[in-house]
Parts: C-alpha cells; structure tokens; sequence
C-alpha cells in the first residue's frame, strides 16, 4: 500500500492545514503564503488565474496565500514556473517539509536526531522506528475514533520519515524489545505482517541495531507497566518516557531516569538474546 497523493485539481487536498496551537508553524506557512501572494500580484494574476495554471482550485491558493493550508512541494514547484520566481519558491519546501508533521511529531524527530543512544521495549505493537510503511497505514486505521484521510496520511508520513534516524552514518545505537504479541498480531492482514517481519530482520543485520524478544510464557518481567522509550545524548543528557510511571510523561531527572534504565535494563536480560530473537522471528515469518 502506498500513499495516494493527488494531482491537479479534482481535490482541495493539495495540503494539511495548519494545526493548533503550532505557532512556529504556522509563522513558516504564512510567510510562505505571503510570498506566493506578492508574486501573483506582481503578475497581474487574480487566485483563480494562478489556481488555473497550477491545476488547482482558487480556495485552495487563497488558503495558501492566507497561512491556513500548508502546501505541498507540488504546489510551490509549479507556483514558481508559472509566476517565474526563479527558483525562490520552490526554495521555501525545505521550510515546509520542516512544519508539515504536528508538532509533537517534530518534536520528538528533533530528539531522536540528536540521540546519540535508543532503549526501546514495546509491548503493544511494532515501535515505529522499524514500522513499514504498510504496517503503519494499518496500524493507524485501527485507532478509534479514526482519524480522517488527511490527518492518517499525515501521521503515516511523519512516521516514515522518521525512520530516516536508522540511516545516520555513523549511526546510534538502539536496543529494541518487543514483546511475542507484536509478532504475530495480524495488524493489516497476512501479508502485511509478514513483510513486517521481514523488515525486522533487515533492520537487525544493521551493525548498531540489536532486537529482542520478550517471549509471553515469561511469568515475571517489569515490563508489565508498559512501553519503556530512553534517548540519550552526546553531552551526557538524556529523556526517557513510560506509560506505567510517572505519569507517562517525559522525564529528565537522573533518578527518574536510573528508575527506567532498571526496568529495561532487566527486561533485556529476560528477553532472548540478538540470535535467538532472530531465529524466533523468523520462526514467526514462516509461521505466519
């Protein structure tokens, strides 16, 4: 499965809008909006001219233009041919790219950038970072209430690319743990699970990354109080984040955090070792 994006004008969903409360966003949109408007005006050109040309409608150049929608690189690409911007329009998708993700989102990829160090134990699904993009899709259509086309293609993109953080050189370190359920829970059928499988294991030949299973048939394990997430930096710094403590809050206080390094740090000596994990989820994928 793969994200449909549109073309042309037979839809205004050329764009997500701004969203709440994101005012550092929303100054990036409406200083691109500002600069797409005195383009066109310098034209001659109403929004319906420039919409015309683009292939979109003129609501959605208005919203543009007013900071309310957030372009796609599409839009700005062809807004810069048609009013002959030289190139100064389409420079500005780097700024987009930047607020296009909600702002947790953001926030969250700007730590994972600068960790120099992941501990992750997972016990209701696939963490994120070793998601496909399939596997996401589905997993997101299953939240309740749903969400809406726009904001699930959204949220699957910011997903995605955060994964981007596995591909640094050189790259942190990561320690995964995902409990047994994760493998075998069918989220988005058979066959997406098994390509989620295979992913796994492609992510485990890396040299900085180690996944292990938490099998179920453990009867005693810390895990039990929920996800385990610790970021650590290059100046010694560190966040760690857990449902069943601490209100699932981000903390940084080193005792808090001795607290989550125990419990993961002991649910990796009960979980199978690197090999075992692999020779388990291959197991799994030929199971499944």
């Amino acid at each position: 499965m793969s994200v449909n994006d549109v073309d042309g004008a037979e839809t205004e969903d050329a764009g997500w809008e701004v969203e709440p409360g994101d005012e550092s966003g929303a100054a990036v949109i409406a200083t691109v909006g500002r600069q797409v408007r005195l383009w066109r005006e310098s034209k001659g050109l109403r929004p319906v001219e420039l919409g015309d040309r683009i292939g979109y409608g003129e609501d959605l150049v208005r919203k543009v233009e007013r900071g309310v929608r957030i372009p796609r690189p599409e839009f700005l690409d062809r807004s810069d041919e048609v009013l002959g911007a030289g190139g100064l329009i389409s420079a500005m998708k780097k700024d987009v790219e930047e607020v296009r993700y909600p702002k947790e989102v953001r926030n969250l990829a700007k730590l994972e950038a600068k960790a120099v160090e992941f501990s992750m134990y997972f016990n209701y699904s696939i963490h994120g970072l070793l998601q496909t993009e399939e596997f996401t899709w589905a997993l997101l259509r299953t939240r309740r209430p749903a969400y809406g086309p726009e904001e699930l293609e959204r949220l699957v993109k910011a997903r995605t690319a955060r994964r981007a953080v596995l591909e640094k050189d050189p790259g942190p370190e990561f320690s995964f743990v995902q409990e047994e359920v994760t493998l075998r829970r069918p989220i988005g059928g058979r066959m997406v699970l098994r390509r989620q499988l295979e992913r796994l294991l492609e992510v485990g030949e890396l040299p900085n990354v180690e996944i292990q299973v938490m099998p179920t048939d453990r009867a005693d394990h810390p895990g039990s109080g929920g996800l385990i997430e610790l970021l650590k930096f290059g100046d010694g710094t560190a966040v760690g984040r857990s449902d069943g403590i601490f209100n699932g809050r981000p903390v940084h206080d080193p005792k808090r955090l001795r607290i989550l390094e125990l419990r993961h740090g002991i649910i990796r000596a009960q979980a199978l070792t690197p090999g075992e994990s692999r020779a388990f989820i291959e197991q799994v994928l030929g199971e499944t």
